[in-house]
């Protein structure tokens, strides 16, 4: 039987994952309509199709990391331009775990959690990232000069950007590489790996 806290943190989960539907919903209607672009027009340059994007827009669809990725691209803005709000404000930022930005795969065997307050200024992003035992996880090409720095904190991962060869990462390890080529990331381990990574953007976006 589950139990009251299983209950409320569950309530809590499904609260945020229906606000961030919403919000990117609401987000992408407001680029992509600053930008002047239809939906079949977003559809061609991002590689998701109209019906899907229609559904993001009207926040009937919890998008995964992948195809905000492609979306982010089509409309060349960044990641958190999709997220954000630019509601907080002031020197100290409290950042709630319970109301974190989480973000997941189709199958949900990788999650991303933004670690930092989205604003239209902001040229760099910090997120945890878990990856499932023995899961591979591939990244869509970012925007031309996006770099990643990424730390491994427990577990193992295997990184392999463009045709170079994987480099192995365990606990403390740090890369740095050009994310704005296709790249995957590999747990070869037997236990979830968790990472955190810092992406910066060559140039400011709106």
């Amino acid at each position: 039987m589950e139990t009251a806290t299983a209950e409320n943190e569950r309530a809590s989960v499904d609260r945020e994952a229906q606000d961030l539907k919403r919000r990117v919903g609401v987000n992408l209607e407001k680029l992509r309509k600053k930008r002047g672009l239809s939906l079949e027009r977003l559809a061609t340059l991002s590689g998701v199709s109209r019906a899907m994007l229609g559904q993001i827009e009207a926040g009937e669809s919890t998008p995964t990391i992948a195809l905000l990725w492609k979306v982010a691209r089509g409309l060349d803005v960044r990641f958190a331009d999709l997220l954000g709000d630019d509601s907080l404000a002031g020197d100290v930022q409290l950042l709630p775990v319970n109301r974190s930005k989480v973000l997941r795969s189709s199958d949900g065997a990788f999650e991303s959690r933004a670690l930092f307050p989205f604003d239209s200024r902001r040229r760099a992003e910090f997120y945890e990232l878990r990856l499932r035992s023995h899961h591979t996880e591939q990244a869509e090409p970012h925007a031309e000069g996006t770099y990643e720095n990424l730390v491994v904190h427990s577990g193992r991962m295997r990184l392999t950007v463009g045709d170079s060869a994987p480099v192995e990462l365990r606990v403390g390890d740090a890369v740095y590489f050009r994310a704005d080529v296709p790249h995957s990331y590999q747990n070869p381990g037997s236990r979830d790996a968790v990472m955190y990574l810092v992406m910066t953007y060559a140039e400011p976006h709106l």
